[in-house]
C-alpha cells in the first residue's frame, strides 16, 4: 500500500510542474509573492496570431532599468515600432497602452 501511496504523491507531483509551466501566466496571476510592476516595450517582431487574437512575446524593461520579457494578446495587430507600457504581474499581463518615446523612463535601454 506504501507504494501505491508514493507512486500516485509522484504522480500529482508531475501533473503539478506540468500546470505550472504549461499555465505560469495563470499561475503568476494568482500567486501572492509576486507584484505588479510596469515594463516597457517597443514591438518589434510581427505578432502570432492566436483564437482570432494578436499574440506577441517581446522584451522589455521595468522604471528600474531591469529587461523583463512579457506575452500578452490584444484583439487588434499593433504597428511595428510603437512603444507600449504594459502592467505585469510575473508572466500575466493585466493591461497595456501604447506610449510615446517622449514618455518612456530614463534608463531604459533603447
Amino acid at each position: 500500500m506504501k507504494k501505491f501511496g508514493a507512486v500516485a504523491a509522484f504522480i500529482i507531483v508531475i501533473f503539478a510542474a506540468f500546470f505550472v509551466f504549461s499555465y505560469k501566466d495563470v499561475v503568476d496571476r494568482f500567486n501572492p509573492f509576486i507584484t505588479k510592476e510596469y515594463v516597457y516595450v517597443q514591438v518589434n517582431q510581427p505578432a502570432k496570431p492566436e483564437d482570432h487574437r494578436f499574440k506577441y512575446n517581446l522584451s522589455g524593461y521595468n522604471t528600474e532599468g531591469k529587461k523583463k520579457d512579457v506575452t500578452f494578446t490584444s484583439s487588434v495587430d499593433l504597428k511595428q515600432g510603437v512603444y507600449l507600457k504594459v502592467l505585469a504581474k510575473g508572466a500575466y499581463v493585466q493591461e497595456w497602452e501604447q506610449v510615446k518615446k517622449e514618455d518612456l523612463p530614463k534608463g531604459i535601454g533603447w
